[in-house]
């Protein structure tokens, strides 16, 4: 299964959201990068993918978005491939 990373806050409804998905993907592990802990990760983030909302999420290599992206490409069949990469 292909490494997820996702960037996100404590207190982020559509980060939960996100681990939910993930999870019924058959995701055990989410490395997840609190932005709200430390600031200087935060610029990191937006620098990196251009966005300052959360969550932000990559699955090995590929930039996914945020939750509404990760549902879409999901209905559209294209996450599990991409999990399974």
């Amino acid at each position: 299964m292909a490494k997820v990373i996702m960037y996100s806050t404590g207190v982020c409804p559509y980060c939960i959201q996100a681990e939910r998905l993930l999870k019924a993907k058959g995701v055990a592990d989410i490395e997840k990068i609190r932005v709200d802990l430390q600031p200087g990760l935060r610029e990191a983030m937006i620098e990196k993918t251009g966005r300052r909302t959360v969550p932000q999420i990559y699955i090995g290599e590929t930039h996914v978005g945020g939750f509404d992206d990760l549902s879409a490409l999901d209905r559209a069949g294209g996450l599990d491939p991409l999990l399974a990469a």
